[in-house]
């Protein structure tokens, strides 16, 4: 099951709150990411997790919202850019259906077939 996108804004905001209240390492717990939300605790008598909730908290806001994604939203936002020209689909969809017929007739093996196929669709 997809869990729903993470919120830049948010992330933000939880790891710049771990500067000022004494619990550190909200943010991670909201990216999904336990163990070190769990390490952030564990520390939280130190300086270091509000260092560190801060540097990142400002790391959240500078990246571009692409980017986020990419690092925390991988699981849950599926992202498909297209770098075959729409020109190109409808031979490249037939391309696909030809090899995959010679692998039901037998005439190409497993292997071949998946080389084939990967090379064709880069």
């Amino acid at each position: 099951m997809l869990s729903r996108p993470k919120s830049r804004k948010v992330a933000a905001i939880l790891a710049f709150s771990g500067t000022f209240v004494p619990v550190s390492g909200l943010h991670k717990f909201y990216l999904g990411q336990p163990l070190w939300g769990v390490l952030y605790l564990l520390l939280s008598w130190t300086p270091i997790p509000r260092v560190a909730s801060a540097i990142e908290g400002f790391w959240y806001l500078v990246q571009d919202a692409e980017e986020f994604d990419r690092n925390f939203n991988a699981d849950s936002v599926v992202t498909f850019k297209s770098t075959v020209a729409p020109q190109n689909v409808n031979a490249l969809a037939d391309a696909l259906r030809q090899l995959e017929s010679l692998r039901q007739e037998g005439l190409i093996s497993e292997y071949e077939f998946e080389q084939k196929r990967r090379q064709l669709l880069k």
